[in-house]
């Protein structure tokens, strides 16, 4: 089992905006300082540049390209709504806003196929949907491949009973967990654990100050040690500079890197950036627009290709 790879899926966006139905528990989106079509033409350079980068440093990246109907502000970020296994398993997952149900697409498997991969079974689990249960992929679910841990923190995005049938599934321990950030004075859940932990293959970039519950936070420290990661702790202010938002990639000749925004970059300290930089370059890129009204970051919007080469 590998824990990073060098194959990746984006979606370049053609109408992103501020999702009003993501907004009412995503306490990251605010409103940007421009109209609409400016926010997604600001939207697509950020993304162009980003991918451009990535394939300069050696990473294969797979873009597909949005469309304008049906209408789908977030299509930008494909990880909560797929994810791709060793096995040839694809999983597909239930999504908490209606019009972010609408951006799973089945061109993908095609496209793939056609790249080479084999896709040996699609496990769905979008019928939750109808009950009102959701878990939104590996925003929810911070996967330690190598180790077979799934990490999650419950939110109304994430569904206890869910999560431990996609770990019962896919042969995953589960380690649950709430994390909370502050909104006007309150604490509030945080709506995807992948804004407040990362886990490369030898760290595990994690703010554990978000864990209120002193056990919880000390059973996910646990499994971490357990697992051989060293530990990088971030700040609750660094997590709203998505700090927490990063992924490690390889290179196509197996350079490693750690990829997370400009924000988040520019919000680490030097002794962060050095831990870092045991273990991977750090690679990051401005994507301001993007996450003021999306509310996500660099990780959310690449959905990593673990599937076997046909």
């Amino acid at each position: 089992m590998k824990q990073i790879t060098d194959s990746i899926v984006m979606v370049r966006p053609v109408n992103f905006r501020m999702n009003e139905e993501t907004a009412v528990n995503n306490y990251f989106q605010h409103k940007f300082k421009t109209d609409s079509k400016s926010v997604n033409e600001l939207a697509q350079e950020e993304f162009d540049t980003f991918v451009q980068k990535l394939k300069m440093i050696g990473i294969d990246v797979t873009v597909l390209e949005d469309t304008l109907s049906p209408d789908t502000p977030d299509a930008i970020f494909p990880n909560n709504w797929i994810s791709f296994h060793e096995n040839g398993d694809v999983a597909l997952y239930p999504m908490f806003a209606e019009n972010r149900r609408l951006e799973r697409r089945e061109d993908i498997f095609e496209i793939l196929e056609n790249k080479g991969f084999h896709i040996e079974n699609i496990v769905d689990y979008t019928e939750a949907e109808e009950e009102e249960f959701f878990l939104e992929g590996t925003g929810s679910i911070i996967l330690d491949r190598v180790h077979q841990k799934a990490y999650c923190a419950l939110s109304a995005r994430a569904d206890e009973e869910l999560f431990i049938e996609f770990c019962e599934d896919f042969e995953y321990t589960p380690v649950i967990f709430q994390a909370y950030q502050t909104v006007n004075n309150a604490r509030e859940l945080i709506y995807h654990t992948n804004v407040m932990m990362c886990i490369g293959e030898d760290f595990a970039i994690i703010c554990l100050d978000c864990i209120d519950d002193k056990k919880e936070r000390k059973s996910v420290v646990q499994h971490l040690k357990d697992s051989g990661k060293e530990i990088i702790a971030i700040t609750e202010k660094q997590v709203a500079q998505f700090a927490g938002n990063m992924l490690q990639v390889a290179s196509n000749e197996g350079k490693k890197y750690l990829v997370m925004s400009s924000s988040a970059y520019n919000s680490l300290n030097e002794k962060q950036i050095e831990n870092i930089q045991k273990y991977a370059t750090i690679f990051h890129t401005d994507l301001e627009v993007i996450e003021t009204c999306g509310g996500g970051s660099a990780r959310c919007m690449m959905a990593e290709v673990f599937l076997p080469k046909k």
